[in-house]
């Protein structure tokens, strides 16, 4: 018999008393009568609606400041505190909880989309206990009911007042607090060290990526001429003759027509928008999320397969210049924040080149910064590139294809592996918070 049972059959085996939380404490709400001036350049910390959603146990981080005078008769947060998230898009989101699991030695408030109860016994409860059990399937159901509104969802004091919690022995909670916490903990660490291979692989990746594309370009007097021209020796004892020349040299530059999300459809002609450059695709593409009709599609340019699409805007220089190679074989409409450049270069080999450091460096020299950060056509002909004869650019391309492909390969098992411990925490919590309730 399990430790857990024999506490159960020990000490509850009529089922335990349940409790609507407004009997076991009351409530309160967040911060009142806030400007945004008083959010700046605070002398207090304040919680916002996030930490509560994304931590169950609330071990205070806070970086977030407010203007508190110590006048104001607002309600500072303690330990054992339980805090709600108030409003949400969903009402399955509404009402998500936080338990002040630590002491707090500063004044810390809740901000005004929140609101918390303080318990009236707080040795009623393992405070680990609480933030597994008001997570639980069934407490998120009950919460999820007092969710009211149409576009976004409201939770009120007075609606979760009623929502009723199983008070179980504090022996049964603390030995349920402790597997679910075994549970959490090797979640997270084997999140922590999936995360970390991958990251790994990434920084491989992007180190052999650098390495076989940068070909000693100060040896070759980038910059200068760009036309001189050295050996490498290191494929196979093969000696190739490498080039150092502008984009403007290699290929031609056209810059996309504009359309609009309203535009896209679900069939049609394909299309590359400019937010899925940095949402959706990789180094390569055959297809496309969406489509323009035919009487919208008449007015756009086209890349053509094995043109490369560069996209030229987005919020900040960093994320510009990014390519995306378009090996399908129907023509696809460019967004014209994004540029087509047709070259006789392989497209995987120059859609590898616009992710290297140097290439990145040299595209954000010509950025210009305003509220959308952008680059022209013919700035992006000045980058100087190296460029292999054509059996090299292949070679190169399909080794790092081979480092692209296992970096994407963990990438999409990585969540999977996650989610199959979650769901066997979840299932496990579940399991052992559903209590019977005494007669």
């Amino acid at each position: 018999m399990s430790k857990l049972k024999e506490l159960i059959d020990r000490l509850c085996p009529d089922g335990v008393e349940f409790k609507p939380l407004g009997e076991l404490g009351t409530f309160f709400g967040g911060l009142t009568g806030k400007s945004k001036d008083d959010f700046k350049d605070g002398n207090a910390k304040f919680i916002t609606y996030v930490n509560i959603y994304s931590n169950p146990a609330l071990n205070i981080d806070v970086t977030d400041f407010v203007k508190v005078d110590e006048k104001e008769k607002q309600n500072r947060i303690q330990k054992g505190d339980i805090l709600f998230t108030g409003s949400s898009e969903t009402p399955n989101e509404c009402g998500f909880t936080s338990v002040v699991t630590s002491d707090i030695s500063e004044p810390i408030y809740l901000n005004s989309f929140c609101f918390g109860l303080r318990l009236s016994n707080p040795a009623l409860f393992n405070l680990d206990f609480l933030k597994h059990i008001l997570r639980s399937e069934e407490l998120r159901k009950q919460i999820g009911k007092t969710a009211s509104g149409v576009t976004r969802f409201n939770v009120s004091k007075a609606r979760l007042s009623k929502v009723v919690l199983p008070i179980p022995p504090i022996e049964v909670q603390d030995e349920i607090a402790k597997i679910l916490d075994r549970f959490a903990d090797y979640a997270a660490e084997l999140q922590a060290e999936l995360q970390a291979e991958l990251q790994a692989r990434k920084e491989q990746y992007e180190y052999y990526r650098n390495l076989l594309l940068t070909f000693n370009p100060s040896a070759c007097g980038c910059g200068t001429d760009g036309e001189q021209e050295i050996k490498v020796t290191t494929w196979g004892g093969h000696s190739y003759e490498i080039a150092w020349k502008t984009m403007g040299e290699i290929g031609k530059f056209i810059r996309g027509k504009r359309f609009v999300r309203t535009d896209i459809m679900e069939q049609g002609t394909p299309c590359i928008h400019y937010g899925d450059m940095y949402t959706h695709y990789g180094l390569y593409a055959t297809e496309t999320p969406g489509f323009l009709s035919e009487e919208v599609s008449k007015k756009m340019r086209f890349a053509e397969q094995n043109d490369v699409v560069i996209v030229a805007a987005g919020e900040n220089k960093d994320d510009l210049g990014n390519a995306l190679a378009w090996l399908g074989a129907q023509p696809a409409a460019v967004h014209d924040a994004c540029f087509i450049f047709k070259s006789d270069m392989f497209p995987n080999y120059l859609s590898h080149v616009c992710r290297t450091n140097n290439y990145h460096k040299q595209v954000r020299m010509f950025a210009n910064e305003a509220k959308i950060c952008s680059v022209s056509g013919a700035d992006l002909s000045k980058v100087v590139i190296p460029l292999p004869p054509y059996e090299l650019q292949v070679k190169i391309a399909n080794i790092l294809d081979r480092f692209e492909t296992l970096v994407n390969d963990l990438t999409q098992c990585l969540p999977a592996e996650i989610a199959a411990v979650k769901e066997q925490y979840e299932y496990y919590r579940n399991k052992l918070l559903t209590f019977k309730q005494i007669a």
